[in-house]
Order: C-alpha cells, then sequence, then structure tokens
C-alpha cells in the first residue's frame, strides 16, 4: 500500500511523529509549509497560532506539487491550535481536495485533542477514516514510548 503522510508542524512535535510514521510505515512524506517566511518559536508562535485560528484565517501555502491520486492511504498529522486543527492543515486540505482515500489521523497536543478529529472527519467526507490517534507532549516524551505508541498505531491502519 503506498503511504503519504501529510503534516504541518509549528513547535516540531508533529514533524516528531511524522518522522517515526515515515519509518515504520516506509512512507512519502510532505511538510505542509506557509509561504510566509517568518520562522515562529516559543511564546511567539503559540500567539500566532492562536491569533489565526480565532480569526480562521488560512495562510498561502507552498504549492502542494504531488500527485494524490497514487497514494493508498494518506496520514495526516497536525498541531492542536485553539481546540481544533491548525488552519494550516485545513487550508492543505481546501487546496488538495482529497476524496476516495483511506484516511489516518493524528494530531499532537500539550493539553488535549479537542474537537481536531471531529473537524478533520467532517472536512474529509467522502473518504474513510481507517484510524485516528492523538499524542501528548510529543517533542518531550520519551522517544523509545513515542516509538513504541506510533508503531503499534500503525499496525491497526488496515
Amino acid at each position: 500500500m503506498k503511504t503519504l503522510i501529510a503534516y504541518y508542524s509549528g513547535a516540531g512535535s508533529t514533524a516528531r511523529v511524522a518522522g517515526l510514521l515515515k519509518t515504520a510505515l516506509n512512507a512519502d512524506i510532505y511538510e505542509i509549509k506557509t509561504l510566509d517566511p517568518k520562522k515562529r518559536r516559543g511564546p511567539a508562535n503559540f500567539f500566532w497560532a492562536i491569533s489565526i485560528s480565532m480569526k480562521k484565517k488560512k495562510p498561502a501555502l507552498v504549492p502542494f506539487t504531488l500527485d494524490i491520486k497514487k497514494y493508498d492511504l494518506i496520514i495526516l498529522g497536525t498541531p492542536v491550535w485553539a481546540g481544533g486543527p491548525s488552519v494550516i492543515l485545513t487550508a492543505f486540505l481546501d487546496q488538495v481536495k482529497i476524496t476516495g482515500k483511506k484516511i489516518a489521523l493524528y494530531c499532537c497536543h500539550a493539553g488535549g485533542p479537542g474537537e481536531t478529529i471531529n473537524r478533520l472527519k467532517a472536512q474529509l467526507a467522502g473518504n474513510t477514516i481507517i484510524g485516528e490517534i492523538d499524542f501528548t507532549k510529543a517533542g518531550k516524551a520519551n522517544p523509545d514510548e513515542l516509538k513504541k505508541k506510533a508503531e503499534d498505531w500503525v499496525k491497526t491502519l488496515h
């Protein structure tokens, strides 16, 4: 099964999980990036994320150039922003129309997944959601425990 992992990571946690999933599945990986050249870290990233989430402002993205049709499974990853998926991932889903695919979803957070997975499921109508998981404090998690959790999850994806 040809697999793509597409993710946005603000602070690095979602990227860390994407790397583990890539290794476990021998998947292709695509980091969703904005055209905004600013690198925000720490509190600046947090406040920027909250600001654009509350305003539902979707930033311009680097154009997606992969052929989505060649993938059987698409794994989408996002940090949790204001109780939902990052507006960067939702902007990506607006840009890249995905239908008729097997989809697995993951999110990374420090306090709870909120409505992230449910909102993504609603946006991905027309696809089959075959798995979902959330990772708490993945950026600071024990590497062996995080790897085991990711590997155990991918074994459930069919």
